[in-house]
């Protein structure tokens, strides 16, 4: 029987009440975070791709998508909090602020002296992990990462590629992050962590405010092109932490002028849509394997901080079947007209896959309306995640996996 997409508005996001606080992710420590990162000798901007055809063909006046397939040369995003949060660690540990803090300082002998040796540890699907472990031998430190059941043997090589430990449990991402916890307390080792329990919540929003260069990088390139911000973002959720800074990020610059969010998320863990359901302002857990395609969003427990933020200031909550990541992923490989590709995975792609969908499907029409969506709309979108792996990429975009006959 066809999956079906689910979707439900926010009626408390254009409410002017009490809602959770965002200097974290404001614009002064954006810069902070910004600078830190800039000081790494393979930091670019990554590419914001203007997909003007796929805009015309969907009726609004633009598409942009950023592809963070460049960054790093590691094929994804999630470096950026990976990074910056080891970087704010060190610097405690050393007594200094990030500000005072470079790359080249961190590599430097004496400070490798007076840190010593340091290991590092995390769960992942792929992306974050190998983030974590680039980012510690970079530094000249330790990785050990553990990865859920069923989690790709490519990510994991790519993984154990920089240097690090890593392992696949028997266990789902939940629970891996727990033995993942238990083993850093027994061992000494230090959680980098993006979801946050009791007594840790440090590192998580040092991993979310990381993230905020994409998001920095991504208005400024919208600025350049003449556009102030954009009207419409979609943005993809697993704990919550990425698209709690994407939102945080604009709502502390825009306030109530802020773009209209959609968080997006795989129907076999879309914890966030289950908690917008419930409606009582508690986040909800998804329990069991969560075997979606999108590997990257497979986690059942939001995050707190992040929970906070979306259940605050987001406009939209939906929850998706893998076809739509899958039929994502071939739009953006093959785009239209001199459209540039954008070689998107599984986790990035499916926020393009919902947003041709609501803006076609007659099906989704009060969706469609709810949004507001005309012809002058700008919807800015992140492609996460290039083809991280690489077989699952041709055996959805080459022979067709994951399609749909009847996108409902």
């Amino acid at each position: 029987m066809e999956e079906r997409k689910k979707w439900i508005s926010n009626p408390n996001a254009r409410k002017q009440k009490e809602k959770a606080h965002l200097n974290f992710l404001g614009q002064d420590e954006t810069k902070k975070v910004r600078n830190f990162h800039s000081s790494f000798p393979q930091y670019e901007v990554t590419p914001l791709r203007n997909l003007a055809n796929l805009a015309s063909f969907a009726g609004v006046s633009g598409i942009y998508v950023k592809d963070e397939s460049y960054r790093f040369g590691l094929n994804a995003f999630k470096v950026l909090g990976a990074g910056y949060a080891i970087g704010k660690y060190l610097a405690g540990c050393l007594n200094l602020d990030i500000t005072d803090l470079s790359f080249a300082k961190l590599k430097s002998k004496e400070i490798r002296e007076r840190l010593g040796d340091i290991t590092f540890t995390s769960t992942t699907d792929g992306n974050h992990g190998r983030g974590v472990a680039w980012a510690a031998q970079q530094l000249g430190q330790k990785a050990v990462i553990y990865m859920p059941k069923g989690s790709s043997l490519i990510r994991l090589e790519n993984i154990k590629a920089t240097g690090a430990e890593g392992y696949i449990t028997h266990l789902n991402y939940d629970d891996t992050v727990r033995m993942t916890a238990d083993n850093a307390e027994k061992y000494g080792w230090v959680v980098v962590q993006d979801t946050a329990w009791e007594g840790y919540d440090a590192i998580p929003t040092w991993i979310m405010q990381g993230y905020t260069v994409m998001v920095d990088e991504a208005l400024e390139q919208l600025n350049q092109q003449g556009i102030e911000k954009p009207t419409h973002i979609f943005i993809q959720a697993g704990v919550g932490s990425l698209a709690g800074a994407v939102q945080g990020y604009f709502a502390s610059k825009f306030d109530c002028q802020r773009p209209v969010t959609v968080v997006v998320e795989p129907n076999k863990a879309d914890c966030f849509y289950r908690s917008a359901l419930a409606g009582d302002g508690k986040p909800r857990n998804v329990a069991g394997d969560m075997d979606t395609i999108m590997a990257g969003l497979a986690c059942g427990e939001p995050n707190p901080i992040g929970w906070r933020i979306l259940r605050d200031y987001t406009d939209m909550f939906i929850s998706c079947p893998d076809y739509v990541a899958a039929n994502g992923m071939r739009i953006l490989g093959n785009p239209l007209g001199n459209d540039l590709r954008i070689v998107s995975g599984e986790s990035g792609a499916v926020t393009t896959g919902i947003l041709v969908e609501i803006l076609h499907n007659e099906k989704l029409k009060e969706a469609r309306e709810q949004l507001l969506f005309d012809k002058d709309s700008k919807i800015l979108l992140f492609s996460t995640e290039g083809d991280t792996d690489p077989v699952i990429y041709r055996k959805v975009v080459w022979h067709g996996e994951y399609s749909s006959l009847d996108c409902s």
